[in-house]
């Protein structure tokens, strides 16, 4: 029964690769309102808050991605 036993506490395949693709989402969805809501404040529309905001949840999200590929 002992080689029954995991090896390491690696996450299985399918955990990282659903991980993944979530922080694909939310970089991207970041990014997009990142863009929207800077041309939004350059014209005078809004603030500069939520663009500084979405870039901050959007470099977030890839560290996490790159993390999470290697």
């Amino acid at each position: 029964m002992s080689g029954l036993e995991r090896q390491g506490k690696r996450t299985p395949r399918a955990k990282r690769e659903q991980r993944a693709f979530r922080m694909v989402q939310v970089g991207g969805a970041a990014a997009a309102v990142a863009v929207v809501s800077g041309i939004l404040a350059i014209i005078g529309i809004g603030s500069f808050g939520i663009t500084i905001v979405a870039i901050i949840v959007a470099v977030i999200a890839a560290i996490m991605f790159r993390s999470t590929i290697r």
